[in-house]
Order: C-alpha cells, then structure tokens, then sequence
C-alpha cells in the first residue's frame, strides 16, 4: 500500500493496533460521549456493490467509516481484505483507477474485499474512475463505500453509474446530525425511555421537565458532537469549535469559485429574516448582489453542503411546492445557526455573548425551535408551510395527505395562534405546554415530546389528529 495511507491502515496490524493508533478512534477514546450511527447497521457486510454516503462536513463520516472497519474485523474479515483511502491525496480518476486496481490485484478470489474511499468528491472526475472499474469487472466481488460532502456532486455521479451499484435493496445513505430523539439517547437522560418515545404513553411530570431541559441543551449545541462534547466536558462551546464549522462552510464556498462577501451577505440575510418568508429577488434588492439568480445560486450551494435546507409553501391541492409563493430558508441544525452568526457578528466568547443569549430570549428561541421541527421532519418526508390566510409552520406530507404542525415556543398558546391550524381537521400545535390537550378543539402537545417521537416510520406524533 502507497505509505501515505498507512496511518488510516493500522488495521493491516490486526484489530488491536486499529483500536490503539487510528487516529478516529482515538479521538472516540477521550470523549465522554461515544455515538453509534445507527446507519453503521445499514451499511454493507458482504453484498458486493458501489454504496454512497453523503453529509456535511464534520459530522462525523471519517468516523463511521472507521467504525464500520471495526466492525469488520469484529465479524472476523481478514485486515488485508479491507482498504481506506482518503481522497484528498488522490489527485483525479486515473491516481484513483490505478490506487484500486493495485490493491485488488493482490487480493484472491471470490472473497469480498472492502474499499473505503473517504471525502471522493476531492478526487477530479471520480464518477469516470468508478464507473471504469466497473465495467471493466474490477468491483464484482467488492464492496465499495464512498463518501462526499457536496450532495449535489453525489446525486449527479449516481445517475452516470446506472446499472453499475450492484444489487443491494439500498445502496445510497445519508448522514445527518443527532436528532433530538438520538441525544437523549446518547445522553442516557431517561429512566424509562419508553415513556417517552411510546407515542401511546403519557410521560410523568418529572420526564417532561427533563425534556424541556434538554431540548434548551438541543438549541445550542445542536446534533454536532464536538460541540455536544464541549457541553458536557466544559460547560460551554470552545471558541475552536465553532471556527472548525465556520472554516468548513467559508472554504467549501471558496473552493467552488464564489465570493465570501457575497457569502456573508447571503448569510446575514437568512440569520436576519430566519423563519420568515424571501425570495430570491426581495433579498437582491436589499444586497449589493445584483441578479436574483446568484442569490439562488448561493442558497443551492449552501444546501448542497447540507449546511442550510429550503422549505417552500405547499400547493394543497397537489402535495407539491408553490414555486411563485416566497420560501424559507432554515440552517440545517441549531449549532450551524449559531456557529454561522458567530462568523458574522464575532465576539471573545460566542456561547456566552451569542448562544446562551439567544436561547433566552423568547423570539430567537421560537425561530430555532421552528427551524428544528422542520429539519427533522425533512429528513424523512417532503416538507412544506402553508400560507392561506394565516400561516401554519410546518406541513408533512405522508400517507397522501399533509399534516399541518403549528409551532408556539414563545410562551403560552393562545386561541389567536390557531387562526389558520384549526381550518384543518388533522392540525396539531405543539407549544411550551407541560401536558398534553386540546385548545378550541386543536390537539396540543408538548414540543419536546412530540420532538422526540418524530421516527423515518411515519408521523406517529400526529397519530392523535387522526382521531379527531
């Protein structure tokens, strides 16, 4: 193997050395919180195939892959029969083609071998190397995980490699931040964590509290670990980490030929306007950027990089977005909001001067509340608002129907709120309440709970409009 990709290879030592010299591990080592993605059960064992994985920067894909070796060796595959490559130290397809081929040359047949190659979007034309090697039948008894940051670079190189992925059911993966259901998990904050995800049981008094706690804790350090890490080792959120993030959004935008004053217009835009409607044109007349369309432009990069996401009002009559209605735009986590209004605005201490402040303050707090509501929605539904004569915060669609969710963080709900969410039989509010009822006939439910309840099986936190 080429030397330079020997310090991620210590595996070639046997599954002890791995523990002991990655780099990845070592770092799990010393954390107070350890998490196991739960897409580390999804990923292949034996299926040979060409297997994505997509996600933000530092979020934790070097990890996976390296835990998902672990496991490997654990389930007894040999260690000459895995290989990890890091794309940026492979220049373009042909370094790639050749990397690969030399590696697989030398190992026998029909065993799988497993290749990971890390970050593949840094690789010049890597869609043309992969596709290469399959077609000329290097991969058929191999199994291949690659990772990128740029999801759209992703979604392009999968339709070039059409009939090409193998034969798995599911070969595209997604990583996200923990959800909030996930860090109450990672926390062990519960004494009966059925209590809370059963949507079926009411939660005691005690819970709920515990529940109100942590999702303050959520709205500043998000679904990152390393901040979720700061937290708890330090009590704050280290001046390095937020840079860490800030660096990645500012680099990944530079490395693509855009402009950072334009960035930080754009960006200021959305944190000035964070949970109301824009559109392309309104924010270019308000910036020195001069054409909509480069506003759009930089919008599409930033989701791109899964750093914001677009929600778009929702035409009812067809389940689909209203392209002429204004859209949101919502920052993908909590710690991304805060990390980028740091960059913005910078200050000696931003978790004391910025976060804590903004989690205190009733409005900003009801903004990141929203925006948190609607990205865990959108990982595993299409999402919308709706704007009629009111406006309704979130709408699910799934099962055929749209599920309206209003969300009241900012104090008590009262009837004025549910002018538009109680037209529709199936709307719920989910407020800063301490139990579960009803206001003029709408459903209202803790936000912390029904936060927590939120599953990729359906909307079962809404299960009680159904009823209505």
């Amino acid at each position: 193997m080429d030397p330079r990709f020997l310090p991620h290879n210590s595996h070639l030592d046997g599954l002890a050395a791995f523990e002991e010299r990655d780099p990845q591990l070592r770092i799990l080592r010393g954390l107070p919180l350890v998490h196991r993605p739960a897409l580390l059960s999804q990923l292949p064992r034996s299926v040979p195939g060409i297997y994505t994985v997509g996600g933000g920067r530092q979020i934790g894909k070097s990890t996976l892959l390296k835990l998902w070796v672990r496991e490997l060796l654990r389930e007894g595959v040999a260690p000459p029969r895995i290989a990890y490559f890091t794309g940026e130290l492979i220049d373009d397809h042909h370094a790639l083609v050749r990397l690969v081929s030399e590696h697989l040359a030398d190992q026998p047949r029909p065993e799988p071998t497993f290749l990971a190659v890390d970050e593949v979007t840094y690789i010049r034309e890597w869609d043309r190397g992969v596709k290469y090697l399959a077609d000329a039948g290097l991969l058929e008894d191999t199994v291949l995980v690659i990772t990128g940051s740029d999801l759209t670079f992703l979604r392009e190189a999968r339709m070039r490699l059409p009939g090409r992925r193998g034969p798995a059911h599911v070969a595209n993966f997604h990583l996200f931040p923990l959800s909030f259901r996930e860090m109450l998990k990672l926390k062990g904050s519960l004494d009966d964590p059925d209590e809370v995800f059963d949507p079926k049981r009411a939660p005691r008094p005690e819970t709920l509290r515990i529940l109100f706690e942590e999702l303050e804790q959520y709205l500043m350090h998000g679904g990152y670990l390393t901040a979720v890490n700061d937290l708890a080792q330090e009590g704050t959120i280290r001046p390095s980490t937020f840079a860490t993030y800030q660096e990645w959004i500012r680099g990944d935008v530079l490395k693509r030929g855009k402009h950072e004053s334009y960035l930080r217009e754009v960006l200021g835009a959305i944190v000035n306007r964070y949970g109301s409607q824009v559109s392309w044109n309104a924010l270019a007349r308000e910036l020195s950027i001069d054409h909509p369309q480069t506003v759009a432009d930089y919008v599409a990069l930033l989701a791109s990089m899964d750093a914001v996401f677009v929600q778009p009002a929702l035409r009812e009559e067809a389940l689909a977005p209203a392209p002429k209605k204004p859209k949101k735009v919502l920052f993908a986590d909590p710690f991304i909001f805060h990390a980028v209004r740091s960059w913005l605005k910078p200050v000696a201490n931003p978790f004391a001067e910025q976060v804590r402040v903004a989690v205190g303050d009733p409005e900003w707090a009801g903004r990141l509340a929203e925006a948190c509501v609607t990205a865990h929605f959108q990982r595993y539904f299409p999402t919308y608002y709706l704007k009629a004569e009111g406006e309704v915060d979130v709408a699910v669609v799934h099962g055929g129907r749209f599920w309206p969710i209003e969300v009241k963080w900012t104090g008590q709900v009262r009837p004025k709120d549910l002018k538009q969410v109680r037209k529709y039989q199936n709307g719920v509010v989910w407020g800063r309440v301490r139990r579960s009822g009803s206001l003029e006939g709408v459903p209202v439910e803790p936000l912390p709970l029904a936060l927590a309840r939120i599953t990729e099986r359906g909307p079962a936190p809404l299960c009680l409009a159904e009823a209505r």
